[in-house]
């Protein structure tokens, strides 16, 4: 472990101190856990720009797609437990 000094405002040191105290816990892990829930948040983000760019790239090489309509219909069925079959792919206007 190592340590690093963060310098907070006295308004905002204050806040984390009375945040701490109602959820049971110190300041300073009160401030580990915000910079992981940060951290993680961040990561999932980088995670699903990477997932999009992927899927991207695969519909500008394949050419195809599902159209929103189709999609929309898809997924307006499954939510009314109705019985959908999963829109296919299909060539996209260019």
């Amino acid at each position: 472990m190592s340590t690093t000094t963060i310098r907070l405002p006295d308004d905002l040191k204050a806040r984390v101190t009375e945040a701490a105290k109602r959820a049971g816990t110190t300041a300073h892990g009160f401030i580990l856990e915000a910079i992981a829930e940060k951290t993680a948040r961040d990561e999932r983000r980088a995670d699903f720009e990477a997932e999009a760019e992927d899927r991207y790239v695969k519909i500008i090489g394949s050419g195809e797609a599902v159209s929103w309509t189709d999609m929309r219909d898809y997924l307006k069925a499954k939510i009314a437990n109705k019985t959908a079959h999963l829109p296919k792919s299909r060539k996209f206007a260019r």
